[in-house]
């Protein structure tokens, strides 16, 4: 099977008449890719930047991109309310996603022994990905925001095949921490963004801060704010996609 990598260019490569079934994509940039008469059965396409007002999906001529937004809102409510633009939604917005993850923390302690460490096609398991969410608010809220100069805890999960990230990876342990450790380190974050929260003034939200992984520009505290929503409802989706996953398996097997 053929494999490519950054190092192959293939921008603006035309394919006629080629077999690309189960082939599967990973980080790679296909903007303005164009497909005709093409065979997209049980296709699974997963693109968080397309809900972002910052590009569409075309279909049969169709921009699908506002159905799968309603759609996902639909499936998880709350999750509107990420782009809130005032001090009152945003506190408002925080608290339904710690509701949110509370239930799914519920519903993990409900299921069987090891579950939180399965990963399903390759992705990080449950306990993983509150690490990253660990790492994501450190880099937001600790190092953006209050902007400390040493905002990481070790056992935080940095995307660490991104380049662009701009972290000194030095600082995230490799030893692999405990369940009970990750869910302490996570609480901890959570009540850092809700304190922030409720003492968080209307006049606060266009101060600017060095972008934490672009020193050269600035954000707004509510920039960084929309970020920490952004990736915690986009990773709490991604949880809930897997726990499906490992939920059907044992269904199947038992």
């Amino acid at each position: 099977m053929a494999t490519f990598t950054g190092s192959d260019d293939l921008q603006g490569a035309e394919f006629f008449d080629v077999n690309l079934r189960g082939a599967r994509f990973v980080r790679t940039d296909l903007s303005g890719a164009v497909m005709r008469g093409v065979d997209v059965e049980r296709a699974d396409i997963d693109a968080p930047w397309l809900l972002e007002g910052r590009s569409f999906l075309r279909v049969n001529g169709v921009d699908v991109a506002p159905f799968v937004e309603a759609e996902l809102n639909r499936r998880f409510p709350g999750r509107e309310k990420r782009r809130a633009e005032d001090t009152e939604g945003l506190r408002e917005a925080w608290a339904v996603l710690e509701r949110t993850w509370a239930a799914t923390l519920e519903r993990v302690a409900a299921m069987a022994a090891g579950t939180v460490d399965i990963s399903v096609d390759g992705e990080w398991t449950f306990a993983q990905t509150l690490r990253h969410l660990v790492m994501a608010t450190d880099k937001w809220m600790s190092g953006g925001i209050l902007e400390n100069e040493q905002p990481f805890h070790p056992i935080g999960q940095p995307n660490a095949e991104y380049k662009t990230d701009g972290l000194d990876m030095s600082v995230f342990s490799a030893a692999t921490p405990s369940y009970s450790e990750v869910l302490e380190v996570r609480a901890s974050r959570m009540a850092m963004v809700r304190e922030f929260l409720a003492g968080l003034r209307e006049e606060d939200l266009e101060r600017p801060h060095k972008a934490p992984d672009a020193p050269e520009y600035t954000v707004t505290t509510l920039q960084c704010l929309h970020t920490i929503l952004l990736e915690e409802w986009e990773h709490h989706r991604f949880a809930v996609r897997d726990l499906d996953a490992i939920e059907a398996e044992i269904n199947t097997q038992g």
